[in-house]
């Protein structure tokens, strides 16, 4: 099991599910250079085992992984009752995968390779819908597209 965990005061914090080292690294990175809090887990049975209702603001997770997938984490999180919003990043383009996320309740899907600025606005989008992200600190509005 490999997680990294970078604390800083007052900021959200974004899990971030997924097999791959490097994705994990760099999503980390971005959330750090947005002073956002990130832990990193290397596969949903990891985020799971360290879940507490409230503790995360944000999911960010990949659909293929060892074991559960982030759709089986996302179902898992919505059946125990958590609200907290789930943005789906996968290579999977298959219609069948993005219709079960968006019927689960992820907040969005979205497929790799997946621009920072598309990512971010869907996490501002996400932080806002969580209460974790009040207008007046320089986060932008959200657009469609």
């Amino acid at each position: 099991m490999q997680a990294k965990s970078h604390p800083l005061s007052k900021a959200p914090l974004v899990a971030v599910v997924d097999d791959d080292e490097a994705v994990r690294e760099a999503l980390s990175d971005l959330l750090l250079v947005l002073e956002l809090s990130c832990r990193t887990f290397d596969r949903a049975e990891a985020f799971m085992a360290e879940y507490v209702p409230g503790r995360f603001d944000c999911l960010i997770t990949d659909v293929s992984m060892p074991g559960h997938s982030g759709l089986d984490l996302l179902q898992r999180l919505r059946t125990i009752g958590s609200p907290m919003p789930v943005i789906i990043v996968t290579a999977d383009t298959a219609p069948a995968t993005r219709l079960r996320a968006m019927r689960c309740g992820a907040h969005a899907f979205l497929t790799k390779p997946v621009s920072s600025e598309a990512l971010l606005r869907h996490l501002r989008s996400a932080l806002r819908h969580a209460g974790s992200c009040p207008g007046a600190d320089g986060w932008e509005t959200p657009h469609d597209g």
